[in-house]
């Protein structure tokens, strides 16, 4: 008995140690956190991100204003969410991710998201207190909280097996007890199979529980989290997640064990996570967690859901105050009506480094636009820019611009389409099949109009048949009032399309032998080209350079006379 309480009294100041342990180790995480909070803000965050469990809270949405994968592919909308992204805890990154993904056509909802985003920024001082905060939910098992209410989890475990994981922490006290107070070699042989056992049990087991039980000290972590977002006054939603709040406290009571360990570890690499790590395998305390938590997760999963969206709001919103004060300039969209104009003023990409700006204005009769240019010139770019701004603006209410006017518009868009060996499709069938998309969802009796963006289109065929088979296209989805705007190197379009279309240009100069570009977008069309001096200058005979000239100046010639 002697040696019982001893060890009770030596576990008992072991436990109080982590806890002195930890409660200092939170104060110096917080200090050095606020540290890199304040020297990263307006900043992109150079980090490896794990897209497949960021997207995995947009996979799960099924809304109709979702965009398509080739929308989003085509705008490198995951290289635009790696400059956005100044998040600081994992549900914030995956909740900006489908916001991203998401462009809103209500305007009312557009402002209030302005509004929030002021209201939360107007304190510096106590905007980093709540990042700060937020940065407690940046381990990477915080990922899986969205699983606890996007997923239904099965037992994975039998009654008999069920029944020893609840009586496996008895049995090895029991034996211990018995050892100290009477050493013999039966108890220790059975400490030491009971021990391997559980050890056994727990590994085989890990794969299939792990993210679902590593998951939820974090659930426990965003309630807290959450609890001091509501207390900071700030959201106006506070009210209403109150009351989630209060009843996920009964979860919080059903969690002992794994509140215990969110009270106990600071973080991955400190001791006491590596000591807690090996009392769970021990003790089976992940096996018994998943069994004993699965039927108050199914009954709180709403409440889970919804305290999830509102940190990941929260997280969104600053991140994107970040956005625009690290932009060189920026505004927030105007909305107009469904018959309104689209009018950008020195429209840029975030993405290029000391991108020129470049102006579009469009009129009631010419909602179509051809965009034509030399080789390199920066049409792409442009379009990319224009559909990117579109979506900015309808998603977290900035512009990279310094005005934009427009409607709320559907975004389709064919820039990246490539051929795909695997269904046998040749590069035209596959471009024609999203063009055929495109034209499906910009119907006349569409309410919301579409903004559509081509990248030279059916360059996958015949010249003939591409510039018969575009004029037709393009004239029948402006004719359904959408914005169209389209890169091209086909001069003949521009004719065909004269009465629909407005023609804008890029061109190059020449400094000697080497290419100057302004990228400077200009109304009319093309009058150079720069393909064959590119080929020059890469070395090509002079008796191809020579042909390919008098052949290039009889064709021009016969358009452009």
């Amino acid at each position: 008995m002697y040696y019982f309480i001893v060890c009770v009294i030596i576990a008992a100041i072991i436990i109080g140690v982590f806890f002195i342990r930890s409660y200092y180790g939170k104060l110096n995480w917080a200090k050095k956190r606020l540290v890199k909070i304040q020297g990263k803000w307006g900043r992109p965050v150079n980090t490896r991100r794990n897209f497949d469990l960021i997207k995995s809270y947009l996979d799960a949405s099924e809304a109709k204003n979702k965009l398509s994968t080739q929308t989003a592919n085509d705008l490198d909308l995951n290289s635009i969410f790696n400059y956005i992204d100044r998040t600081n805890s994992k549900p914030g990154k995956q909740y900006l991710y489908n916001l991203l993904h998401h462009p809103l056509t209500d305007t009312d909802a557009l402002h209030d998201l302005d509004n929030a985003i002021e209201d939360l920024n107007l304190d510096i001082p106590a905007r980093e207190r709540l990042e700060v905060e937020l940065s407690r939910l940046n381990n990477n098992s915080a990922y899986h909280i969205a699983d606890l209410f996007l997923k239904t989890h099965e037992p994975e475990f039998q009654s008999v097996m069920n029944t020893y994981i609840k009586v496996s922490p008895f049995l090895i006290l029991a034996a211990f007890v018995s050892l100290l107070v009477i050493p013999n070699i039966f108890s220790f042989i059975l400490l030491v199979l009971l021990f391997t056992y559980n050890l056994v049990i727990h590994f085989t087991s890990r794969k299939k529980i792990s993210s679902y039980t590593n998951s939820l000290p974090q659930l426990l972590v965003m309630h807290k989290v959450a609890v001091t977002l509501v207390k900071s006054g700030k959201f106006n939603q506070g009210e209403a997640i109150k009351q989630n709040l209060i009843n996920l406290t009964g979860l919080k009571r059903a969690l002992a064990l794994v509140n215990l360990e969110s009270n106990l570890v600071t973080s991955d690499s400190d001791i006491s996570y590596a000591a807690f790590q090996l009392f769970k395998v021990l003790f089976l305390v992940d096996p018994f967690v998943y069994s004993s938590s699965l039927k108050h997760i199914a009954k709180y999963r709403e409440d889970i859901k919804e305290v999830y969206k509102f940190v990941g709001q929260a997280d969104a919103l600053i991140s994107i105050q970040s956005v625009r004060d690290g932009l060189p300039f920026c505004s927030k969209p105007e909305f107009t009506g469904i018959d309104g104009k689209l009018e950008v003023s020195e429209l840029f990409h975030p993405l290029v480094a000391n991108c020129v700006p470049n102006s579009l204005y469009t009129t009631n009769a010419d909602k179509g636009a051809l965009i034509t240019g030399s080789n390199m010139s920066g049409k792409t770019t442009f379009i990319k820019a224009l559909g990117l701004n579109t979506l900015l603006s309808q998603t977290i209410f900035t512009s990279c611009s310094k005005a934009y006017s427009a409607p709320v518009l559907k975004i389709q868009t064919s820039i990246k389409t490539a051929d795909n060996i695997d269904e046998q499709k040749s590069y035209f069938q596959a471009q024609a099949s999203a063009i055929l998309n495109i034209i499906d969802h910009s119907a006349q009796k569409e309410t919301i109009k579409s903004l559509v963006i081509i990248d030279e289109i059916f360059r996958g065929t015949n010249t003939i048949e591409r510039i018969a088979a575009a004029k037709s296209v393009l004239s029948y989805i402006t004719a359904n009032e959408n914005f169209v705007f389209v890169s091209t190197h086909d001069l003949e379009l521009a004719e065909l399309l004269d009465e629909d279309f407005v023609v804008y240009s890029f061109s190059d100069s020449k400094d000697g032998r080497v290419l100057v570009f302004d990228y400077i977008l200009k109304q009319g069309l093309l009058k150079s080209t720069n393909a064959i001096a590119i080929l020059k200058s890469m070395g090509y005979p002079e008796s191809v350079i020579d042909e390919a000239n008098i052949v290039g100046e009889r064709m021009m010639n016969k358009y452009l006379v």
